[in-house]
């Protein structure tokens, strides 16, 4: 009989528990969430107050027994899921399900994974939190109803197969609003001024700006024209001492950010990596929205700041948090031993953990002192004068191992350091620059500055902005893309040896990396909730909504009130909604086609956006895809012209014809019955019989290594290298192949057994192979059509 039980949610936390507890205790995994909402109509009982219907997942009927198995033969369970409501709910629902007493039931929760802090748990239990229970269970049901409620207005009025959700469609607003806001920027443009400066004994150079900008081009060279004849004088020196404070320790959020900034980590794969390290023991509850750290860790930031850099280094102290809505009493996110200044099981799990001990060791240390410098340059014959600034470091303090990261679009900091200088002092010009800046539009989204924006708003919380940006993009109403940005001209005048030079320049702008663009189903959809349901896309609304979450958590209002206050106008939009909205296509007229005469219009397709030539019932209207980057808002008439030249006929390799067009799934090739996908570095229209040949013989290579095996008993069976492994393709279905099977050593018989075991191959109407996805899909839009 085993006297102590400890359920954990995950494999990897339970293997580092299991090493601080001794032989009197039984670690195991729940491997997540042992239950969920039925996927079907019967989830929510909507008339009997809301009331779940919750069905153990078929993949976890295993876990459950072996559990309900030691449970019964346990003295004392201890549920050990993570201490927020998502682990509070797992907790809850393993109470449930083994059927377990609460006079043996013991609910401990720690938010960081060390022998002390689990010898405290231990000695601290406590009941599971009802509360925190219903806050997770309201934001579950709410969000349900929401998503199945609004998908089949969708399939019915825009497109079949989309979805939506609360909180995802807001995000895809941001996006859309955003795109719409750069598309609309038009750009103003001023002159400023530089100069450089040389002392008389030539020692150092000194850089100056005009502080204030011309708004014409004849006011700048009009200055560089006074400034030809001009003497230049040091008529002020200002000197102040400064400081820089560090950054708080990190929140879920900043952490985000930063690994973003720093490291180029997506959202999801930072919070993958934070919680391998929490699960390994190396840093704390990696879901957090506090900076507040405990009086250990301070005490121990303390004592490995004054070991490795000394004592003047030290000052420790405790931040507060400005976010109202923080969740439950957690710590920021922290190494668990100050000492460890390195930990992680592979390469990026190590610049995670080295990131975050930076930053918290900086966090207790002495504010950084400096010394800025102003200088005032005037200019003789002209009434104004350029402004140096510099910088000095006096005291280095938390610089010495952090400085917080920036987006790229903010502007740097002026950080020359100045050589010494005196009032009065003569400078002699080397040369002066005007050059026409151009004002910007507000940047587009990157994945982490969309989880600052949504934090602002008070949308989401730690839990949900991964899960939130990863699901926008999955959902294909975003898109995480590059552009290449366009050439623009800029005026630039330099003064040089006594002469003015006026040139025309170019430079790269609108130069796009990792940034989030709305789809055209995207901005579709956005548009038609935001016309039906003006509430549930309201920023504000939804903040609110997430305030009353946080009012369920701390006991201070019921679920079932909160979801009925919600429901009862947001059915009521849906009725509303199904019954009055008019089907929607994204349609817009581009033009006019001057050979033809014939309209030219935009819309989406059943396979994406395309542009058509012609009315709908012309028989000989014609169609094209449009290209990447390419919007049905944008795109101009020229453009849209442009795409019905193909397919294209590049020319001729190994005596067959090779052609180039656009598909659903992007440019290709055509070669005979092969199809290639052409790079994005690649222009449809510009492409060569070269470049064709290059792209087709890598594509025949890269088939010829797809393929393991055939079988002689059926052509259509094949054994095939995926992105993830070796699986069977047979009839247009794609079947695993267990991680213990040698794939090439498999036989027709085995093959076959594979595939019976998982289903067998489904067939679609008219004969073709239906896939199990597909078939649901089918199920779905005939429900939503009755």
């Amino acid at each position: 009989m085993t006297k102590n039980l400890v359920i954990v949610e995950s494999p990897a936390k339970a293997k580092t528990i299991e090493k601080f507890l001794g032989k009197d205790y039984t670690v195991r995994s729940s491997f997540g969430h042992i239950r969920d909402l039925d996927k079907g109509d019967n989830a929510i009982d909507i008339q009997n107050g809301f009331k779940p219907n919750y069905i153990v997942s078929p993949d976890k009927t295993k876990v459950v027994a072996e559990l309900k198995k030691l449970a019964k033969e346990s003295e004392t369970v201890w549920l050990a899921s993570d201490e927020d409501r998502e682990g509070e709910a797992i907790s809850w629902h393993l109470f449930e399900v083994l059927g377990l007493k609460e006079d043996n039931t013991k609910r401990i929760v720690f938010h960081e994974i060390t022998k002390p802090a689990i010898e405290n748990a231990i000695k601290n239990p406590r009941k599971i939190d009802k509360a925190l229970v219903d806050a997770q269970q309201a934001r579950r049901i709410l969000d349900r109803l929401v998503g199945f409620e609004l998908s089949p207005i969708l399939w019915k009025k825009v497109k079949p197969s989309l979805s939506a959700g609360r909180v995802q469609s807001v995000a895809v607003r941001l996006i859309v609003e955003r795109e719409r806001e750069v598309n609309n920027f038009n750009s103003d443009s001023d002159y400023k001024i530089v100069a450089e400066f040389n002392k008389r004994d030539h020692s150092k150079s000194i850089k100056a700006e005009l502080p204030q900008r011309f708004k014409s081009e004849k006011e700048a060279i009009d200055f560089l024209t006074a400034a030809q004849d001009s003497s230049f004088k040091i008529e002020n020196i200002e000197v102040k001492p400064a400081q820089r404070k560090a950054a708080a320790p990190f929140t879920t959020s900043t952490l985000q950010q930063e690994a973003s900034r720093k490291l180029g980590y997506p959202v999801a794969k930072t919070m993958l990596l934070a919680q391998k390290l929490y699960e390994a023991g190396h840093i704390t509850y990696m879901r957090t929205d506090s900076v507040n750290l405990s009086e250990t860790a301070i005490k121990g930031a303390a004592s490995e700041i004054i070991r490795s850099y000394g004592k003047e280094y030290s000052m420790p102290r405790n931040y507060t948090t400005k976010n109202s809505s923080a969740q439950e009493a957690h710590e920021a996110i922290r190494p668990t031993y100050f000492e460890n200044h390195t930990a992680g099981a592979d390469a990026q799990e190590v610049k995670l953990y080295e990131l975050i001990w930076k930053r918290s060791i900086a966090s207790q240390m002495a504010n950084a002192e400096l010394e800025r410098t102003v200088v005032d340059i005037s200019v003789s014959k002209a009434n104004k004068s350029l402004r140096a600034e510099g910088e000095i470091i006096k005291f280095d303090g938390f610089l010495k191992v952090y400085l917080e990261g920036k987006d790229e679009e903010e502007d740097e900091e002026n950080s020359d350091i100045l050589p010494p200088l005196s009032v009065g002092e003569m400078l002699d010009l080397v040369q002066m620059t005007s050059e026409q800046k151009f004002s910007r539009a507000a940047p587009r989204y990157t994945e982490a500055s969309l989880v600052k924006k949504l934090e602002e708003l008070g949308i989401g919380r730690p839990s949900t902005y991964a899960p939130t940006i990863s699901t926008i993009q999955k959902r294909g109403y975003v898109i995480k893309d590059n552009r290449e940005g366009s050439t623009r001209q800029y005026q630039t005048a330099v003064l040089k040896g006594g002469k003015i030079s006026v040139k025309t320049a170019t430079e790269r702008v609108g130069v796009e990396k990792n940034k989030l663009f709305p789809t055209d189903i995207g901005t579709l959809v956005t548009d038609f909730l935001s016309e039906h349901f003006k509430q549930i896309m309201d920023y504000g609304f939804t903040a609110m909504v997430e305030k009353e979450f946080d009012e369920i958590a701390q006991g201070m209002i019921g679920w079932t009130k909160m979801i009925t206050s919600f429901y009862t106008p947001f059915h009521k939009d849906v009725d509303t909604t199904l019954a009055t909205a008019e089907r929607v296509k994204g349609e817009r007229v581009i033009g006019t086609d001057p050979e033809t005469g014939k309209p030219v219009t935009g819309r989406i397709g059943r396979y994406g956006p395309l542009v058509q030539i012609g009315e709908a019932e012309d028989e000989d209207k014609k169609f094209a895809s449009l290209r990447s980057g390419q919007t049905l808002e944008t795109i101009t008439l020229e453009q849209a012209l442009e795409l019905f030249k193909l397919p294209r006929v590049i020319g001729e390799y190994k005596n067959e014809k090779v052609s180039a067009a656009i598909g659903r799934f992007g440019p290709y090739i055509k070669f005979g019955s092969l199809f290639a996908s052409i790079p994005k570095d690649r222009d449809i229209f510009e492409i060569t019989i070269t470049d064709a040949a290059e792209i087709i013989e890598a594509k025949i290579k890269a088939e010829i290594e797809k393929l393991i095996k055939t079988f002689p008993e059926d052509k259509d069976l094949e054994i095939l290298k995926g992105r993830w492994g070796p699986y069977i393709a047979y009839k247009k279905n794609n079947f695993k192949i267990p991680k213990d099977t040698v794939a090439d050593q498999l036989t027709y018989a085995q093959a076959m057994e594979l595939i019976d075991k998982q289903g067998g191959v489904k067939e679609k109407k008219g004969g073709k192979a239906e896939a199990p996805k597909a078939k649901a899909k089918a199920k779905a839009k005939a429900k939503a059509k009755k």
